[in-house]
């Protein structure tokens, strides 16, 4: 059982930058790999950000590629997404999600049904 809980949201101007934190409970965090997900009023669920076991591999969403990067701590346990030059598109509710990973430690998911926990999340807005 892993427990995510989120941080570092808010409201952010054009252009401005944000650190979201996601904090995970147990101590086998590093036995799964990791990613942020956003949802949008309206909107499906999208991927955003993922990264492998031992915090070697990532992947970004095209739409976030050069602005947007994930890192984990495994020692605190804890995954981070720095977001840099944000648009009111990046508006939406920000989710960490963990995936069991106990075979590879190279690899990285990016659709959301390989995740089994998923965070409560933490509101980014980015106004105009």
């Amino acid at each position: 059982q892993v427990q995510l809980v989120e941080s570092g949201g808010g409201v952010v101007q054009l252009g401005g930058s944000l650190r979201l934190s996601c904090a995970a409970s147990g101590r086998t965090f590093s036995r799964y790999a990791m990613g942020w997900f956003r949802q949008a009023p309206g909107k499906e669920r999208e991927f955003v950000a993922a990264i492998s076991r031992s915090g070697g591999n990532t992947a970004n969403a095209d739409s976030v590629k050069g602005r947007f990067t994930i890192s984990r701590d495994n020692a605190k346990n804890t995954v981070a997404l720095q977001m840099n030059s944000l648009k009111p598109e990046d508006t939406a509710l920000y989710c960490c999600a963990a995936a069991p990973a106990y075979v590879s430690v190279t690899r990285y998911y990016t659709a959301p049904r390989e995740y089994d926990y998923w965070g409560q999340g933490t509101q980014v807005t980015v106004s105009s």
